[in-house]
C-alpha cells in the first residue's frame, strides 16, 4: 500500500525526457491531493493534474470517496470504483521521486522511503479516470498495488501481521507500452520490483539523503 509519496520534482522533469509539467503541485502528497501523471493521447504524452486516490466516473461526492488510492490488482477489475476505468484501459504514469511505507522496528511503526539507488525519479503504474462532481470534472488516479509477502525488500515494509503489498513500477522501456496496451495485456506489467535498484531511508532523514530533489 502507499498512501504518501514524494512525486517527481517539476525541474527534474527532463530526467523523463519530458517537459516540466505546467501546474503546481505539493512536494508531499496524500490521498486528496492533487499531483501530476503521464498519459498517452492523440497527441502523444501528456502531463495531467490529478486527484490521489481515484474517484469513480459515477461518484457524486467526494466526501464518499475513501480508500481508493491503491487498487488492488487482484481484484482491480471487478471492484466497482475500478472497474470502469481499468475496462477503458486508463492507464497512467505516476512520476515519483520517493513512496513511503511504515516499517515496524520494536513494536512502533517509523516511516521509510523508499527510493532508486542511482537517485533518479521511477514511475509507478496507475489507474486514471474522470468524472464529474458537483458539475466540476476531477481527474483522478490510483497506484496499482501487488502481493509483497515475498519480496526480499518490500516485505519489511507494513504492520508483522498485515499482507505486505507493493506498487509496481514500470521500467523506462516499457512506460509507452503500459499506457497503450489494453487491460488483457495490463496484467503482464503487474510484476516485481528490482531488487537491487531501490532503498530505504527513514522519512525524517530524507533531506540527508537526497538534498537535490527539491
Amino acid at each position: 500500500m502507499c498512501a504518501n509519496y514524494e512525486p517527481i520534482s517539476r525541474s527534474r522533469a527532463q530526467l523523463l525526457n519530458l517537459y516540466e509539467p505546467t501546474f503546481e503541485y505539493k512536494a508531499d502528497l496524500f490521498p486528496g491531493y492533487d499531483g501530476p501523471i503521464i498519459i498517452s493521447t492523440d497527441q502523444g504524452l501528456e502531463w495531467r493534474s490529478a486527484r490521489f486516490g481515484l474517484v469513480p466516473n459515477w461518484a457524486d461526492d467526494l466526501k464518499k470517496v475513501k480508500n481508493t488510492y491503491n487498487a488492488r490488482s487482484e481484484t482491480v477489475a471487478t471492484k466497482p470504483s475500478f472497474r470502469h476505468a481499468w475496462a477503458k484501459n486508463q492507464f497512467c504514469l505516476i512520476p515519483v521521486e520517493t513512496i513511503f511505507e511504515p516499517k515496524y522496528i520494536d513494536g512502533k511503526s517509523h516511516w521509510y522511503g523508499i527510493y532508486r539507488e542511482d537517485d533518479m525519479p521511477f514511475t509507478v503504474a496507475g489507474i486514471y479516470e474522470h468524472a464529474t462532481v458537483n458539475g466540476e470534472p476531477v481527474i483522478s488516479m490510483s497506484m496499482l498495488t501487488i502481493n509483497a509477502d515475498d519480496h526480499p525488500f518490500m516485505k519489511q515494509f507494513h504492520a508483522p501481521d498485515d499482507e505486505k503489498r507493493s506498487i509496481v513500477v514500470i521500467p523506462k522501456g516499457r512506460r509507452n507500452d503500459w499506457l497503450t496496451c489494453g487491460h488483457d495485456q495490463a496484467k503482464d506489467f503487474l510484476v516485481e520490483m528490482p531488487v537491487d535498484e531501490y532503498t530505504a531511508a527513514p522519512k525524517s532523514d530524507m533531506h540527508k539523503f537526497r538534498p537535490n530533489t527539491h
